[in-house]
C-alpha cells in the first residue's frame, strides 16, 4: 500500500539527518527523540493519536487521525493540562515552529517584534538556523505574521472534537492553550 501521509516522510528525514533534528529541537523545541506521551490521551472525535515528538517541558506533539489519511492535524498537549491543534499537518507545524520558536506566546497578544528581538538576542545565528532547516526539510519559509495566522487558525479548530482528555477515571478535558476569537 502506498504511503499517503507525507508526515511520515518528514519524520524519516529527521531520523536520517540527526543534525537537522538537533537544530529543529534547538530552534523549535520539537524533539523527535522524546516520544513518551505527556499521558495517555483520547479525543472526543475518537480519532487515533500518534506521538511524534516532545518538548523540554514534558509536552507532546501528536499526529491526529489514521495513518492512511492524506493530511493529519498536529495536536500539542503540555504537561500542565493545556492543549491545542497547532497546524493542519506536520509540514505546516514545522514551518510555524521554525518561524515562531516561541509559538506558545504568539497568541496572547504579545508583540511579535518584541518576541523576535528577544530570540535574536539569545540566538544571534537564528537566520542561518532557520534557512538551514527550511532547506533541509523542503519547507517554505513563512513570515512571523503568517505563522501566527496559521497557528491561530489551527487552534480555532481545536474545540470541541480535538480537546484531549486523559485516559483515567474522572479526568477533565484539557484546557485550550489559545482562547477562541
Amino acid at each position: 500500500m502506498p504511503e499517503t501521509d507525507p508526515s511520515q516522510s518528514l519524520l524519516r528525514l529527521l531520523a536520517d539527518q540527526p543534525d537537522t533534528a538537533r537544530d529543529l529541537s534547538l530552534v523549535a523545541d520539537f524533539d523527535i527523540t522524546r516520544r513518551d506521551p505527556v499521558e495517555n490521551l483520547s479525543l472526543p472525535s475518537g480519532e487515533p493519536l500518534e506521538v511524534v515528538a516532545g518538548d523540554a517541558s514534558g509536552g507532546s506533539y501528536y499526529l491526529v487521525g489514521p495513518e492512511t489519511a492524506a493530511r493529519r492535524p498536529v495536536l500539542y498537549a503540555d504537561s500542565e493540562g493545556g492543549a491545542s491543534l497547532v497546524a493542519a499537518d506536520l509540514a505546516e507545524a514545522l514551518s510555524v515552529f521554525i518561524a515562531l520558536a516561541w509559538w506558545r506566546d504568539a497568541g496572547n497578544g504579545t508583540d511579535l517584534a518584541d518576541l523576535e528581538a528577544e530570540l535574536r538576542e539569545n540566538e544571534p545565528g537564528i537566520d542561518e538556523l532557520r534557512a538551514g532547516l527550511t532547506a533541509a526539510l523542503g519547507l517554505p519559509a513563512v513570515s512571523l505574521e503568517h505563522a501566527r495566522d496559521l497557528l491561530l487558525a489551527a487552534a480555532a479548530r481545536t474545540a470541541p472534537d480535538y480537546v484531549p482528555i486523559a485516559d483515567f477515571p474522572d479526568a477533565e478535558p484539557y484546557e485550550l492553550l489559545f482562547e477562541p476569537v
